[in-house]
């Protein structure tokens, strides 16, 4: 009988990532994971419902920082001045990983079905910023097309930070593409 080993999902994380950077998300297994992380299969089900769970188990921590920190903006904040609190708050936790998270976008780049994974997550965030905004009295409308353009605003700036080959400051990547965007509908 295996003996529970702490860390464990930490080795199985990295042992994931790992093998999806040597032989791709498709050809990786879930026995080899464990494996690798001298763990067993069932160790890895206690900590992830299936391999693209090593990829996005974080999405409701991020979740949370994004929503938590929208209906904890003062009241006196419009809607993209809340959001934008919410984004810098990512960011700073994204600036913290930035390896991880260039390591990880390669690997979804990789695989479509994890392409399409990453879009359902990204518009479950918009949805999440929307029902924060609505609880802060935003109307219907109004928040909805805030989340979209919260979460675009992030795709976008994310995309950059991650592609870039100098490391950046997301949350400044984040800014600037906020800034373009009221250059953009700045009426003239």
């Amino acid at each position: 009988m295996v003996r529970w080993e702490p860390g464990g999902q930490g080795r199985l994380a990295q042992a994931a990532m790992e093998l999806y950077g040597e032989r791709g998300f498709d050809q990786t297994t879930v026995a080899e994971i464990a494996e690798r992380a001298g763990l067993t299969e069932r160790t890895f089900f206690r900590h992830f419902s299936d391999k693209r769970e090593v990829l996005f188990f974080g999405a409701q921590a991020l979740q949370d920082l994004l929503v938590n920190t929208v209906v904890d903006a003062p009241a006196s904040a419009a809607p993209i001045d809340a959001v934008t609190l919410a984004l810098e708050a990512a960011g700073n936790l994204f600036n913290e990983r930035r390896a991880f998270s260039v390591q990880r976008q390669h690997i979804i780049d990789g695989s479509a079905e994890l392409q399409e994974r990453e879009l359902i997550k990204l518009s479950s965030l918009a949805a999440a910023l929307a029902s924060a905004l609505r609880r802060r009295g935003v109307a219907e409308s109004t928040a909805g097309l805030t989340g979209e353009v919260a979460i675009a605003i992030f795709k976008i700036s994310f995309e950059r930070w991650v592609s870039s080959a100098e490391p950046r400051d997301l949350t400044q990547l984040m800014r600037d593409s906020l800034e373009q965007l009221r250059v953009v509908t700045a009426t003239q």
